[in-house]
């Protein structure tokens, strides 16, 4: 499986460095509600026990960092390199990711759009700097690309320039993944889209088992491959 990725100007890379940087000191002066979202994604929160035993193990840890943000444990899925879980609110709606590292049981926001495009629960959400649409996503249109050229430092952000402009749609987020995963990753399928604020997350699958995650934003249609997993092993719901 090969998965197509660029090379950026050092320049840019530079840029986007600075830029986050930035963001962690107005991180650091915020005193709204949602502190502890930002902390978890800049230094990730440490769970008690070490070493995580297995996915049952797994779940109580992310259940533990959700209760602090007035979430819940949603899906929890086992990964060769991590275990990953998706938080919901009271309502039932779909909130944010996290990942548990096995080796240490630290949880930190999911790289990419978790961090970089959830407009609730991002590093800045709702600031216009890297939440939504910020430099380490893409900007502008559906059509359009992005500051770093339409990939991210974390992951492959890559604009749609098939569709129009205006807010995507699930089923339009649908036909986004495919597209991408035609061009990428042939023979893979993408199950329905989850809808997260900003943006929307789908499982990629092959003769009909889970092989990997990418996500949709919801504003410029761009797609990022979650490709720091490595292979599936399993899932609880």
């Amino acid at each position: 499986m090969t998965v197509s990725t660029k090379r950026f100007p050092i320049a840019v890379v530079v840029v986007a460095i600075v830029a986050l940087v930035g963001s962690i000191a107005w991180v650091a002066s915020r005193t709204d509600g949602n502190r502890l979202g930002y902390d978890r994604a800049m230094m990730g929160i440490q769970t008690k026990g070490g070493e995580v035993r297995d996915i049952a193990d797994a779940r109580s840890r992310l259940d533990e960092v959700a209760r602090g943000d007035g979430l819940r444990v949603g899906e929890v899925m086992q990964f060769s390199r991590n275990y990953y879980g998706e938080l919901l609110n009271k309502q039932g709606a779909k909130a944010t990711e996290l990942l548990l590292d096995p080796a240490t049981g630290r949880v930190t926001t999911e790289y990419g759009a978790a961090m970089m495009w959830n407009t609730r629960y991002g590093i800045i959400s709702g600031s216009g700097m890297m939440g939504g649409s910020g430099m380490m996503g893409s900007s502008g249109n559906m059509g359009g690309s992005g500051n770093m050229g339409g990939s991210g430092m974390m992951g492959s952000a890559s604009p749609d320039p098939g569709s129009t402009s205006g807010p995507v749609s699930a089923s339009q987020a649908q036909t986004v993944a495919q597209r991408w995963l035609d061009a990428n990753m042939a023979g893979t399928r993408v199950a329905s889209p989850d809808e997260f604020p900003g943006y929307y997350t789908l499982h990629i699958m092959r003769d009909g088992k889970t092989v990997g995650m990418l996500s949709v934003n919801s504003s410029t249609g761009a797609v990022w491959y979650h490709w720091w997993h490595g292979d599936y092993v399993g899932m609880v719901e």
